[in-house]
């Protein structure tokens, strides 16, 4: 398994004693990893729903959206980390529950991402061209990204000693980004439409939910099967709605375009089909 070979080569190159039995993990190394396949999965976010109308909304605005989404992803994820991440481990090995690990904190910090979700999208840059739905996706790629290089360094910092562990890593870096750019994007469909407030408490709950099902897949492979499904189901519907957040002149110049791409194929089928006839005919 690549994601073994790397993990005992270069994250675990020293070795304790026989006394421990363990290896010193290589943090640079570990981080490195964890940052190339969350930047991976925020890439492949991007190409499948952002490149398909691409120049056809404000994408400056997107771009803007993700510097933003790595400042607020990154104060998210090690907010997470050591207020639910670590109770959660600390519970995982002890076998007990830790006193730390509270309905209360799983509730306030996704709150309070949401909030700063909320205030990033409320911005008058955004609102000016309608596009909260396309700068929502673009910011939850960028808080996504964040949030899975902390989970895969931990998971890394664990273990990596199966094939289990391997596909986890593999998996988190690729679909975290999707959920949280899901969540976003939802949140700047609810803000398009008016219902502000509505959005913060309808996408909180999202996170919450979200936030809890990586915990959980983070050692239990069997949770991706209730992760894997709605994503891909929602997939469309993301889709319908960065098509919405585009201004009509865009969708105008698309559908003008596409009707171009069309015909031009079917001038360059009768073309390739013309040679044939003559030469049947000649027969």
């Amino acid at each position: 398994m690549v994601f073994e070979l790397i993990a005992s080569n270069y994250c675990y190159p020293t070795y304790v004693g026989e006394a421990s039995g363990c290896y010193v993990v290589n943090d640079f190394v570990t981080f490195q990893v964890a940052a190339i396949c969350g930047l991976i999965g925020m890439t492949l976010g991007w190409r499948g729903v952002m490149t398909k109308y691409s120049g056809f909304y404000d994408l400056p605005t997107a771009w803007n959206q993700v510097f933003w989404g790595i400042l607020l992803g990154g104060a998210y994820a090690s907010l997470a980390d050591n207020t639910l991440f670590l109770p959660f481990y600390e519970s995982y090995i002890t076998g007990t529950r830790s006193a730390e690990l509270n309905f209360v904190r799983q509730i306030l910090i996704p709150l309070i991402a949401t909030i700063g979700v909320h205030f990033l999208l409320i911005r008058k840059r955004v609102r000016k061209g309608g596009s909260q739905a396309t700068s929502g996706w673009a910011l939850g790629l960028a808080v996504g990204c964040m949030l899975s290089i902390v989970l895969i360094t931990r998971k890394i910092q664990h273990d990596v000693s199966t094939v289990f562990d391997g596909a986890t890593i593999l998996l988190i870096g690729f679909y975290a980004p999707r959920m949280e750019a899901l969540i976003c994007s939802y949140h700047g469909v609810l803000m398009l439409q008016g219902k502000r407030l509505g959005a913060v408490f309808r996408t909180v709950f999202w996170r919450i939910l979200a936030l809890n099902m990586l915990y959980f897949a983070w050692d239990n492979p069997f949770a991706w099967v209730f992760i894997i499904p709605p994503i891909l189901l929602f997939k469309d519907t993301a889709e319908k709605w960065v098509w919405d957040s585009v201004p009509k002149e865009g969708r105008r110049r698309w559908r003008r375009m596409q009707a171009d791409k069309k015909r031009e194929k079917q001038a360059s089928a009768r073309h390739i089909q013309l040679p044939y006839t003559h030469l049947e005919e000649q027969e």
